[in-house]
């Protein structure tokens, strides 16, 4: 629906409940709701439109809260921000939780570090702030907070105990981690069960939370872009893509075309590595060493042509805003792609390989199942919704810089399994390099960058991740400085669902299937 035809419509239906509905764009729209009716206007939107709900950014202004609700539609690039808030000694707030499920974790996330209440959610705090670490109130986030006071005034809840759902007899809780070996991050899984089946999963996340929102704050644009493309360093380009994306729409700054071909480029190159270490991963966890190690040397294939095109492993410090911080040469670009080929092809042998192993397929195919229905419920991302036919790819979902103008295929599998996450990996893999393949063709020329002016203003951008949609919000002061930076990750999404694929399966595939979700605990914890 066209942006002005969906205003008209608001207006007539919501006449009571918006206090403004207007254009920020030609593609972006916003709407400010009253408090009261925040649920029943997003659930409108939501359910009877079908926007996808992306997000919340919660905004201490000097003297009121701002709190977004960020919503897409598919395919015409169109985004809603629907608005609400209150002076600073509000801080009730209606829930909308009830009828969009997957802004729980969004709710219970602005509780903890806000301090906001969202009546009719059924459970808040003990999120990122652990009662057994930290005590209520504390809120990190807010513009007065001391963190010496909060250090001095420390006062942990020594009774704490997991929360229990299970009271059947002989039930308990099966705890795995927070501490593991290797290179594995820190992340608390309580699996309840009164056997070997595990009926419920809590995921216990936030050990490593960084506060790079709470840092970005007062930073000069260059300084919160080192933060942008540092929280997850396996899908580095992508956040800082998003983060540059959103600041040059404040300027606005106009990126050269042959800057947004290398944009795409990159992006497909850091797609290709990460699914490939995914891949690695997910042999690993069904004890297929010689795959996993055949995968591990693929990665480390990819990772050293990244580096030898852009000067880092990860790709960090080649974005910035208004365009790339270096040009490449078309002939190595061209000459990468042939490289890349070669690791592709023998990425594809492996995938023969393992179709062909019956003993791998009964440890993944028909486990870790998650429903079209679910996947949408939880609006999870990436890979793990379209393993679910959830296809919602904001390269063609919200299409950006120059994807709309390749040819390429956007792969989606029915079963929900672990088996369909993995043909997906390898699929996209191959898409990857079908669209890098078509920006050597047609590479344009011209400069990689345009001079870039740091202008006040606010705005958000979405970008397609090796895991799924991120959508950074930066708002810029009068004086150059980022007064509020809100990325909204991928794998915050997926985590949040990644118990409906757990539950009701043996405790022998939990392993697998985290493996196929493809998460990320420190772009989750950030």
């Amino acid at each position: 629906m066209r942006i002005d035809e969906l205003i008209a419509q608001a207006k007539v239906i919501w006449e009571d409940a918006l206090e403004a509905a207007f254009n920020i764009s030609p593609q972006e729209a916003e709407f400010h709701c009253k408090p009261d009716r925040m649920n029943e206007f997003c659930n409108w939107l939501h359910h009877q439109k079908i926007y996808h709900f992306a997000g919340m950014i919660v905004e201490e202004r000097s003297n009121r809260w701002d709190i977004h609700y960020l919503f897409y539609e598919e395919g015409v690039a169109v985004r809603i921000l629907v608005k609400t808030g209150g002076p600073l000694d509000q801080k009730s707030f209606q829930s909308i939780s009830r009828t969009i499920h997957a802004a729980d974790w969004y709710e219970r996330e602005a509780e903890d570090l806000f301090g906001l209440v969202f009546e009719g959610h059924p459970r808040l705090g003990d999120f990122i702030l652990h009662d057994d670490v930290w005590q209520e109130g504390v809120e990190p986030m807010r513009a007065g907070f001391n963190i010496g006071a909060a250090l001095e005034n420390h006062k942990p809840k020594r009774d704490w105990r997991p929360r229990r759902i299970v009271r059947a007899p002989g039930s308990f809780i099966m705890p795995v981690g927070p501490v593991y070996s290797g290179d594995a991050e820190s992340v608390h899984f309580h699996l309840e069960t009164v056997g070997e089946e595990v009926i419920r999963v809590f995921p216990r996340l936030f050990f490593k939370y960084r506060g790079v929102e709470k840092i970005a704050e007062g930073q000069s644009v260059d300084e919160a872009l080192l933060l942008a493309e540092r929280f997850a360093g396996t899908t580095a380009f992508s956040h800082a893509l998003a983060f540059c994306m959103a600041v040059e729409k404040i300027g606005p700054t106009v990126v050269p075309e042959r800057a947004v071909a290398l944009r795409v480029f990159f992006a497909e190159l850091e797609r290709c590595r990460h699914h490939i270490g995914v891949i690695e991963s997910i042999c690993n966890s069904t004890g297929l060493a010689v795959a996993a190690s055949q995968a591990a040397i693929l990665e480390e294939d990819a990772l050293r042509l990244a580096c030898e095109l852009a000067g880092h492993r990860y790709l960090f410090g080649l974005v910035v805003p208004g365009g790339l911080s270096c040009d490449l040469d078309t002939d190595r670009c061209c000459q990468a792609v042939n490289k890349l080929k070669g690791i592709v092809q023998r990425l594809n042998d492996l995938d023969q390989a393992l179709t062909a192993s019956s003993s791998f397929l009964d440890r993944i195919e028909e486990v870790g199942i998650i429903t079209e229905s679910q996947a949408r419920d939880y609006e999870l991302v990436g890979p793990v919704a379209r393993g679910s036919s959830y296809c919602n790819d904001l390269r063609r979902a919200q299409p950006y810089l120059l994807y709309d103008q390749y040819d390429f295929e956007i792969p989606c599998e029915q079963e929900g399994d672990g088996y369909a996450r993995l043909r997906l990996l390898f699929a996209e893999v191959n898409q990857s390099l079908r669209i890098m393949d078509q920006v050597t063709e047609n590479m344009p020329t011209g400069p990689v960058s345009n001079p870039y002016s740091v202008s006040p203003g606010a705005a958000v951008a979405g970008v397609e991740t090796p895991r799924g949609a991120t959508w950074h919000w930066v708002r810029v002061a009068e004086d150059g400085k980022i007064a509020r930076y809100r990325p909204i990750t991928p794998s915050f999404a997926n985590w949040h669902g990644l118990h409906l694929a757990v539950e009701s399966f043996a405790f022998q595939d939990f392993p697998i299937v985290l493996a196929t979700f493809g998460l990320s605990v420190s772009e989750n914890d950030r």
